[in-house]
């Protein structure tokens, strides 16, 4: 109510005294003009109540938006389905979207369309938590420090026994994840299979959506908000979300986060802005505004060593965005993470939104996506490298976000140096080896790098 009422009343300003916005115009940088006006300024923009989101809000709240000439709504969506679903009908003219949802709809997995990311979202930011009732199991097994706390990160071998003796007593483990194409999906799926615990198969040519084909670990669709009270009423055993719902299940105590996604893969893509390519195609000067709003918004995030987060948490903690309690929130987004009662450690880097040039949207980025729908059986039959490369080149958009970024060192707002080399940008970023297995990753090999792997299709395997 509060946005829509400042958007109506911006709006009506705007239309009833043309000669002050003309006058202020007189003053905006000569690149504004060479960017364009805003073919189309009244924008409403979806998301889901996950403190990943912060770009929207900073961006908004600080005016970053208004700025741009922009006039954005912000409105938090029941799920990432009814969300995607928004911005294909044009309800949404863009949303917070998990990685995978810009690429799955484009590919035709799921809703076909084309959507496009120009803006990376964040890095980092998801952790898997296990019932305390799993985790009583797992804890006199694993190494210990010093001080008797566990070592970290904590793989899924500890897991994998339990799994085992769940399974002779007839019980099926079951975990969830919020979407079959999120990142968390994928990243539940990663860390199990590190362990030789099988995650399951997809099979959409079968008929069978549910990913669950072989699986020793049953994972299923729960909507992020309500992970804590599904894990208390034992429904599922554990599962792989963003903040600050890990943290919930600490404060509830009903859960433990075992690992971040941060130790799973060390500065993981994760959230996207995405919009279709036909917004993009309509209205090109908007798009540009709208990543340079989400750029300042970003960079406000992390400037100053994180000096910003404190205040991002208060914003975040609103019933309009995230609405959970600020301690909540805080534990992650001021650098530190609490994987149990008490065992609270320095993580930095739990959420990134600028740094380590976080917000390019990597080529790379889409094919790891791509890669991971392959091996589970998203994608039922084998693909040539090259069509990984142009789904990537498809949606993920270098070209909108290097305007944007340009325009912005060109007014003195952000600097060279704070963004990639565009001269000299691949869009690969160089081999990853961080991964909690040790597997390397190389963007521009594709099917060599899912040969790597014991669990999970590869070459002309299918299920």
């Amino acid at each position: 109510m509060i946005h829509d009422l400042r958007v109506s009343l911006t709006s009506l300003c705007r239309r009833a005294v043309p000669l002050i916005g003309a006058f202020f115009m007189a003053f905006v940088p000569v690149l504004a003009a060479e960017v364009g006006e805003p073919e189309k300024d009244e924008l409403t923009f979806g998301f889901i109540k996950l403190t990943d989101m912060a770009p929207l809000a900073v961006a908004y709240e600080q005016g970053y938006f208004e700025d741009e000439g922009l006039y954005v709504t912000l409105q938090a969506q029941a799920n990432w389905k009814v969300l995607l679903d928004g911005v294909i009908d044009g309800q949404l003219d863009g949303a917070h979207m998990l990685a995978g949802q810009p690429l799955a709809a484009t590919i035709g997995f799921g809703t076909r369309a084309h959507i496009v990311t120009p803006f990376s979202m964040d890095l980092n930011g998801n952790g898997i938590t296990l019932s305390t009732e799993v985790w009583e199991q797992m804890k006199p097994h694993l190494p210990k420090m010093p001080d008797g706390r566990p070592v970290h990160p904590i793989k899924a071998d500890y897991l994998k026994p339990v799994i085992d003796k769940y399974r002779e007593q007839g019980k099926p483990f079951k975990m969830g994840m919020v979407f079959p194409v999120s990142t968390h999906n994928y990243e539940l799926r990663y860390w199990l299979a590190a362990g030789g615990i099988h995650p399951g198969y997809y099979a959409p040519a079968k008929g069978d959506t549910s990913g669950q084909l072989s699986a020793d670990a049953l994972l299923s669709v729960t909507p992020p908000p309500q992970m804590p009270a599904t894990l208390e009423a034992g429904t599922i055993y554990g599962y792989c979300v963003g903040e600050p719902w890990n943290q919930q299940a600490v404060l509830k105590g009903i859960g433990v986060p075992v690992i971040t996604d941060y130790e799973i893969w060390k500065n993981n893509p994760e959230k996207v802005f995405g919009m279709t390519k036909a917004f993009t195609d309509k209205y090109p000067n908007t798009t540009v505004h709208i990543v340079k709003a989400l750029l300042r918004a970003a960079h406000w995030l992390d400037e100053n060593n994180n000096a910003n987060r404190p205040a991002a948490v208060e914003i975040l903690a609103r019933s309009e965005y995230v609405g959970a309690d600020r301690e909540v929130i805080a534990n992650s987004m001021t650098g530190t993470f609490e994987y149990e009662k008490g065992d609270k450690r320095e993580v930095p880097d739990f959420n990134v939104f600028f740094r380590y040039f976080a917000t390019y949207p990597y080529y790379s980025d889409a094919v790891w996506y791509l890669t991971q729908m392959r091996r589970w059986g998203q994608i039922a039959e084998p693909q040539s490298d090259d069509w990984y490369f142009d789904v990537a080149k498809s949606v993920y958009r270098p070209d909108i976000y290097q305007r944007a970024a340009e325009a912005l060192i060109e007014e003195g707002t952000l600097k060279a140096s704070d963004f990639p080399a565009f001269g000299s940008e691949t869009g690969f970023r160089p081999p990853q080896a961080e991964f909690i297995d040790g597997v390397s990753y190389d963007g521009t090999k594709p099917n060599a790098y899912l040969q790597q792997f014991p669990i999970g299709l590869k070459g002309d395997e299918t299920i």
